[in-house]
């Protein structure tokens, strides 16, 4: 047995920290410095939402599966995004959808049967390698991989107790508002100029489209079929495809952190302890937070240190 050690599992923050597609810029101003009142004070404005966070139950929705109004971060048990852990390698084509398939598989390759009961209680990290991509970008946020209502079924019937994930969020982009879903709809403008979920559709055929977009769900499979998939959902008035591996999971209790980054290659493929402590924010939907894993020292990935070199974000090519 080697010593303890701790991993950062977290990107940098900075003012110029890359944020989802309509955050607000974070502000960071100095109220004293240290030439002129002899210490340094800055002031910090910004979405809780930036960089590495986790997100609370009433992010996404008003009303928990059981029934009851959805929880703000001050209500979430002290521990709910800390303990034992395992950093599963997902192995996933670009802008792919992770499926119980998927997460079964990187199960199995880190020495774990996924229906032996043994994740109840666990945190999983899931490594995509979309952290190490992390950077303003369309490949980071229109084109990153993620998951979905699937996905979020599998977490609640394997009874894990949080899911940390290494990318733009808890679901898959088109599942979010830069697709077509959402208040805003964006429906971004990809890397040709179209529409993203134009792009899907010719990449992977409309059927594969339709798992993000509700109306064409019901027009391809009709709605007996989207009621037995999304029905759940839409039974605690949320919108079936629009974040729903966020709200499947976090409206049974099992909270989320985005952004997952840092130093995540030496824990690939291995157990350990995962902290991750927001804010004790009252009435708060979500909070940045500081993501350590404690290992083994000799269970470490032989990988280099990350270096975060532009910016503070994740890539570098000049």
């Amino acid at each position: 047995m080697g010593k303890k050690v701790f991993v950062d599992l977290t990107h940098p923050f900075s003012a110029e920290i890359p944020r989802w597609p309509y955050f607000d810029k974070p502000v960071i101003d100095s109220k004293h410095t240290m030439a002129k009142g002899g210490v340094l004070t800055q002031y910090i404005g910004c979405t809780m939402h930036t960089g590495t966070h986790c997100d609370a139950p009433r992010h996404v929705m008003e009303i928990e599966f059981d029934g009851k109004r959805a929880r703000y971060t001050h209500e979430m048990p002290v521990d709910a995004y800390t303990g034992d852990a395992v950093c599963l390698d997902i192995q996933i084509e670009r802008w792919g959808l992770i499926t119980g398939k998927h997460l079964d598989d990187a199960c199995r390759r880190a020495g774990i049967d996924p229906d032996s009961g043994e994740l109840e209680g666990m945190v999983l990290c899931l490594d995509t390698g979309m952290h190490l991509k992390f950077d303003d970008s369309k490949e980071y946020y229109h084109y990153s991989c993620g998951t979905g209502v699937e996905a979020g079924q599998w977490f609640v019937d394997h009874k894990v107790k949080c899911v940390a994930m290494d990318m733009q969020a808890l679901d898959h982009p088109l599942h979010t508002a830069m697709g077509n879903n959402g208040m805003t709809r964006m429906n971004l403008l990809g890397a040709s100029g179209r529409p993203i979920t134009e792009e899907y559709k010719e990449l992977f055929g409309e059927e594969a489209y339709a798992e993000f977009d509700k109306e064409e769900y019901i027009r391809i499979h009709g709605k007996e079929a989207y009621d037995k998939k999304f029905g759940a959902l839409e039974a605690i008035g949320c919108w079936g495809t629009w974040e729903p591996c966020h709200k499947t999971m976090l409206g049974h209790g099992i909270v989320g952190v985005e952004n997952l980054g840092g130093d995540l290659e030496k824990v690939k493929g291995k157990r350990f302890r995962f902290y991750c402590f927001p804010l004790r924010w009252y009435m708060g939907d979500g909070s940045m937070a500081r993501c350590v894993a404690e290992i083994d020292e000799d269970d470490l990935n032989d990988v280099p240190d990350r270096t975060y070199l532009y910016c503070g974000t994740g890539v570098q090519s000049r």
